[in-house]
């Protein structure tokens, strides 16, 4: 089977925790899936510039597309043993544009602003020890 490729921040701890959780699952099932840290990927493979490869979730599937948001959640989903129905759901007509909204105008913006606020006070503490 041919494996859907995740490409997310490991630099976000929420992120970081998530994919974790995931991956874990994928490993003890055998799920395809592969998980790639947007920080050490050729985004060039994602034609997708850091700053946009930060802001959401992506998913390379196994057909060559290239998927973000909900469905690249919904492509990890769909492969992991319990989550099926997760996938399903938020692919219901009504239920996908309420988790679109969910994602796309609350959490990934929350979590952008987040870690581009954590990434600041990191250059500015290493700037003051320098």
């Amino acid at each position: 089977m041919a494996q859907t490729r995740i490409l997310y921040n490991d630099r976000c701890p929420i992120c970081r925790a998530e994919i974790t959780h995931y991956r874990k699952r994928a490993t003890a099932a055998g799920a395809p899936l592969s998980f790639e840290d947007l920080n050490s990927a050729d985004l060039g493979d994602w034609a997708l510039t850091a700053d946009q490869a930060k802001r959401r979730l992506h998913a390379a599937l196994p057909d060559g597309r290239i998927v973000s948001g909900i469905p690249a959640f919904a492509a990890i989903w769909a492969v992991l043993p319990g989550m099926g129905w997760l996938a399903r759901l938020v692919q219901m007509p009504g239920i996908r544009g309420l988790a679109d909204f969910a994602y796309n105008r609350i959490a990934a913006p929350w979590l952008y602003r987040r870690q581009m606020r954590r990434e600041r006070q990191g250059l500015a503490q290493r700037d003051g020890q320098a």
